[in-house]
């Protein structure tokens, strides 16, 4: 039943143009919405889902520009049987510790959970970058099906790397190859300093074989330019350029903070797209991201820190002010151009028909003229009323309609609970 949004004050996200309209939201992947002033038009009002959005904001949907759905079982985990004290002990006792205990039914959990907490606040897209070495084939396939479950669309790689063996990278490999001849995808790699030559020729042999994108961290810490120097004789956004990595427009290069300028000028003029997490860098200590010189291509995401894409767009804003001067209209253009990156690209999903309703009553008028201000002091995720995934609507008065969103829960912490527990013995 295709869902008709009534009364709605609609916000055109690429324009700002407010409309004092009704929706009819048609009801498929990348289907189109109908603004109708006049319900009499309509040949049967009766054949809609009706939602009344009289004093709410309706615009489009967000989209998550990186994420690790597995990062769903780290929260309130014990900590570390080693105290971090740099980056690589971060991944080595930390993540690399979780991701080695995922199996089947803690990836399943992980991502219908991460899918919930997207979908409540507003996200109806995600891209991820996922890894679990001891559940490799079938993983992403299974991730897919959570994520459809729960309405979501997405953009998924498995995170190739030779840390655990060069079997493991080639598990990796063929894992990737099976899951891109079914679905739309991306080729996963770690980053520069865990992918050796052999395995990143290998990797772009088949982003090139299935006209895809390479999806990597870049940079997160110095330590990864230190590695490609002493290795390689050059830095990683060279490694990478010479491999063909940064000339599709596919690609997304995530983090990026430790570049020169001759890798940005580089980067300037590549298609591809930048990924900034400022909150993941600030909880990690590595840096501070900086867009000089790195031109308009740029997006944000998460890093599995949660699912609030909101959030991530004012922790843009506010820590940019010292080291990255942007303002409110730039940091809503970073929030918004994964839509660019996901239609440029002809990735399906993110289609016109997917919308959020905003309960936000604001103190003061909200206009075409002041909107970034609303977006970055003023709009949360707790305004996220209703949402709407590809014309169906999976949130309704802030609740899943699609699944039974504390029978999930419940079973996730009791998977958390086996999965902290096998990180014990690690």
């Amino acid at each position: 039943m295709p869902v008709l949004l009534r009364n709605a004050t609609y916000v055109d996200w690429e324009s700002l143009e407010f409309f004092h309209t009704n929706i009819v939201v048609d009801e498929g992947i990348n289907k189109s919405i109908h603004l109708v002033d006049d319900l009499k038009t309509l040949s049967s009002i009766a054949d809609y889902q009706q939602i009344d959005c009289h004093g709410k904001l309706v615009t489009k949907a967000f989209a998550v520009g990186h994420h690790h759905a597995y990062s769903a079982m780290a929260r309130g985990m014990p900590a570390p049987r080693k105290q971090p004290e740099n980056f690589y002990d971060i991944l080595k006792y930390v993540w690399w510790t979780l991701d080695k205990c995922l199996d089947r039914d803690a990836v399943e959990l992980s991502a219908l959970v991460t899918a919930i907490s997207c979908a409540k606040a507003g996200s109806t897209f995600i891209i991820d970058h996922h890894a679990s070495p001891s559940f490799i084939h079938g993983s992403l396939e299974v991730m897919a099906k959570a994520f459809e479950r729960v309405g979501l669309s997405h953009l998924l790689c498995y995170e190739i790397t030779d840390r655990d063996g060069m079997d493991k990278a080639r598990q990796g490999l063929t894992a990737t190859e099976e899951y891109l001849k079914t679905h739309q995808g991306l080729v996963g790699l770690h980053a520069s300093f865990t992918v050796g030559d052999e395995t990143l020729k290998q990797a772009t042999d088949l982003m090139q074989r299935f006209n895809s994108g390479i999806h990597v961290h870049v940079a997160e810490d110095m330590h990864d330019q230190n590695h490609c120097q002493s290795t390689y004789k050059k830095r990683v956004i060279h490694r990478f350029s010479e491999a063909g990595i940064t000339n599709s427009a596919k690609t997304i290069l995530v983090h990026c903070l430790h570049l020169d300028d001759e890798e940005r000028r580089i980067l300037h003029s590549s298609p591809c797209r930048i990924v900034q997490n400022t909150e993941s860098n600030l909880n990690n200590n590595v840096g501070f991201f900086s867009g000089k010189s790195l031109g308009n291509n740029i997006m944000l995401g998460t890093d599995g820190m949660h699912s609030d894409m909101l959030q991530s767009a004012k922790a843009a804003y506010f820590v940019g002010q010292r080291f990255d001067p942007i303002s409110p209209a730039t940091a809503y253009r970073r929030f918004r151009n994964v839509h660019h990156y996901l239609a440029d690209n002809g990735f399906r999903g993110d289609g016109a028909n997917n919308l959020v309703v905003l309960n936000y009553n604001p103190p003061t008028e909200i206009n075409r003229d002041n909107f970034y201000g609303h977006f970055i002091f003023g709009i949360n995720a707790s305004h996220v009323q209703h949402v709407i995934s590809n014309g169906k609507a999976i949130v309704l008065d802030q609740k899943m309609t699609t699944v039974d969103e504390d029978e999930i829960m419940s079973q996730s912490r009791e998977q958390a609970k086996r999965l902290w527990n096998l990180m014990k013995r690690l």
